[in-house]
């Protein structure tokens, strides 16, 4: 059974059991998070939202909050001494899947 949730403007597949990496949720670890916005279930039935499946959510626990390693952003600008160096690191929340639930 696996769930397809929409959360931090990204699609991700649900697991029970599975951690899944999405963008920054606010929770302290080992609280729980309730996903709503469930747009796909996958069962003994395959049940599809418009946009979202009515009644459908993901229960999840969270493993740990943290950065992605840094990507640098290069921009150059020929003939005209233009050299721009950036770097960004995303923030990340591990959650833990423990239940997908449909009512």
């Amino acid at each position: 059974m696996y769930a397809i949730v929409f959360t931090g403007g990204k699609q991700v597949k649900a697991e029970i059991g599975k951690t899944i990496f999405t963008e920054k949720i606010e929770g302290e670890p080992g609280s729980e998070v309730i996903l709503d916005k469930v747009l796909y279930v996958e069962s003994d039935q395959t049940i599809f939202g418009h946009p979202f499946v009515e009644g459908a959510s993901v229960k999840a626990k969270i493993i740990k909050t943290g950065k992605q390693p840094k990507i640098h952003v290069l921009r150059y600008r020929s003939k005209s001494n233009v050299r721009v160096r950036k770097g960004h690191r995303q923030p990340y929340t591990a959650l833990s899947v423990e239940a997908i639930s449909l009512k």
